[in-house]
């Protein structure tokens, strides 16, 4: 068997120091513009949303403004819905499904949820289809406190006040053969250790929470995006991406513990979506379907299991 060449930055075994990571900055190209595809999109939102800044980031020359979107008519005696997307950038259908869902499905729900939504947590890493922040840094392992993402961070500030009415969180992801070729290698580079070959599942898939898990939401979510796109089978240890399947389409991982953007409401109902968008089965339109779809199951799961 042949080994992996090495990752070209860095010295196997070594972890990155600032040498490293500035030449790794250095080599990150923007591909696609946060203005154009998503402050663009919420500016007509507004028309029918209250959008809202909520943090900023600085990555010179770049700088970026962060929003959230809420419903009109917010109502102190309702509960609360967050739904994050662009949390790692390059996820695409995470950022246009949260748009779509707004566009389209949002006011079904007036009256009986508030809603709070972040379409794009990491615009840096949106524009350069990237995992990590400009540090290069996981957002979607730094939200604890004092972590070291800002994009994370500011994040936990917005959510702060809420924290108590909170009855759900959809956090919209996607696993993509990327994670095999670029972002797990470059992780084992950065860290001083060995990148070990793993298998991309071909099909959706939810991760619920170790610590609060959550069988027949989960399995809801997996019955309404069924109708949208076919749901990832387990590899022939029972498992998707190494962790254990635990019924059809679910894994479980840590929320907190892991720093996942998924544990920091403490929501009864919390669920990580992850969309396979490289499939010979799937086309973007099917990706963005299938995160409102998950949205709007888990929406109507928890309305209907209040307690």
């Amino acid at each position: 068997m042949t080994s992996p060449a090495p990752y070209p930055i860095g010295t196997p075994g070594t972890p990155w120091g600032a040498a490293e990571r500035a030449l790794w900055l250095s080599r990150q190209v923007r591909h696609r513009s946060y203005h154009e595809d998503v402050v663009k999109k919420l500016d007509r939102l507004a028309a029918r949303f209250d959008v809202e800044e909520y943090g900023r980031l600085d990555y010179a020359p770049d700088q970026y403004r962060l929003f959230a979107v809420r419903n009109r008519g917010w109502r102190d005696d309702l509960p609360v819905a967050l739904v994050t997307g662009g949390v790692h950038g390059y996820e695409t259908s995470g950022v246009h499904g949260a748009l779509q869902f707004l566009d389209q499905r949002a006011a079904d729900y007036a009256g009986k949820i508030n809603l709070l939504v972040a379409p794009c947590v990491s615009p840096w890493a949106y524009e350069r289809i990237h995992r990590w922040n400009a540090n290069a840094i996981d957002p979607n392992r730094s939200f604890r406190e004092d972590g070291p993402a800002e994009e994370s961070s500011a994040l936990m500030r917005l959510i702060r006040p809420l924290r108590g009415r909170f009855l759900l969180h959809v956090d919209l992801h996607e696993t993509t053969d990327t994670d095999e070729s670029e972002f797990r290698p470059a992780l084992a580079a950065r860290d001083g250790k060995t990148a070990e070959p793993g298998l991309i599942p071909d099909g959706f898939y939810l991760v619920d929470d170790t610590e609060n898990p959550q069988p027949a939401f989960q399995q809801a979510i997996i019955d309404a995006v069924s109708k949208v796109t076919h749901i990832a089978p387990a590899d022939d240890k029972g498992q998707i991406i190494e962790s254990d399947v635990v019924s059809p389409g679910v894994i479980r991982y840590a929320m907190r513990s892991l720093g996942l953007c998924a544990g920091i409401t403490g929501a009864r109902f919390t669920t990580t979506t992850e969309v396979y968008p490289d499939s010979p089965r799937a086309t973007p339109e099917q990706c963005n379907d299938a995160q409102v779809a998950a949205v709007c199951a888990a929406i109507e799961f928890a309305l209907a299991n209040p307690h």
